[in-house]
């Protein structure tokens, strides 16, 4: 039970700072550009090129109490194909470091394995509704054995969502079988799933909360988060950014001994028509 409080007095104390964090720097962003901003950032397949950078930690690991730092490079650019019809490329390269993770206690470090997707788009919203798919690619790119698959994998992906009144309600999900690579490597046969629902004011300032869950068919386990994020906008000088922070907490751990807590927070950059 103290345990239990002690995690919620964590969540609380990074939650309410966030918020005031926000709302200064709220201050400072166009409220008109603000707004238009924020609601095209919680739409994945939103046209508009951002550059985030997401870091994600995650301590208390398994029984030698481990921890791990994940930053995500994600850049999104959208590109017009037609009147109706627009591709937006996504690419994911996790920046892994990592402690007392792995059975022998070691070190790890380096880049993990990318993910790129393509989704096409209608450039129409109607309704505030829209949607996307297209393929996804597993890239093994990674530069250390630990954090690598070693195959390059294939599949869909699809994303819809919906935006009215300020909330945005959406899910995004795809699925990756590898199709070549190291035949001594396992296979990877693996689900995402990305529930999420925000609400953004016209200052700019929001609120998110999303689940994210990647199902190891291969292995028979599963890798679950939920994370509870304060957002808002601002400028550096004439760039446009947006800022996130909040708790990221493990629901699901393969072998059990999940994170006893984590940090989810995020800077992009914003680079508006």
């Amino acid at each position: 039970m103290r345990s239990f409080k002690k995690k919620s007095n964590k969540f609380r104390f990074i939650f309410f700072s966030a918020v005031l964090v926000i709302k200064v720097f709220d201050a400072q962003a166009q409220k008109g550009d603000a707004g238009e901003l924020a609601k095209k950032l919680v739409n994945p397949i939103a046209s508009l090129v951002s550059v985030p950078f997401q870091n994600n930690l995650d301590v208390g690991i398994g029984t030698n109490n481990g921890w791990r730092n994940t930053l995500n490079f994600q850049p999104v650019i959208p590109v017009r194909l037609s009147e109706k019809l627009n591709l937006i490329a996504r690419w994911v390269q996790p920046i892994i470091f990592q402690q007392d993770v792995m059975e022998n206690k070691s070190y790890q470090g380096g880049l993990s394995d990318a993910v790129a997707s393509a989704f096409f788009s209608p450039s129409r919203v109607v309704n505030g509704f829209t949607w996307g798919a297209g393929p996804v690619f597993l890239v093994p790119v990674a530069t250390n054995d630990y954090l690598a698959t070693k195959k390059f994998g294939i599949g869909p992906t699809v994303v819809a969502l919906k935006q009215v009144n300020g909330w945005t309600v959406g899910a995004l999900i795809n699925q990756i079988w590898s199709v070549a690579g190291n035949t001594d490597s396992p296979p990877v046969n693996q689900m995402f799933l990305q529930p999420f629902v925000a609400f953004n004011w016209k200052s700019g300032a929001g609120l998110v909360v999303n689940s994210e869950t990647t199902l190891n068919w291969a292995a028979n386990n599963a890798t679950g988060f939920i994370n509870m994020l304060v957002t808002g906008i601002t400028k550096i000088g004439n760039q446009m950014i947006s800022l996130q922070i909040g708790p990221r907490i493990p629901i699901a751990w393969p072998q059990g001994g999940k994170p006893d807590f984590g940090i989810r927070s995020a800077i992009i950059l914003v680079f508006p028509k």
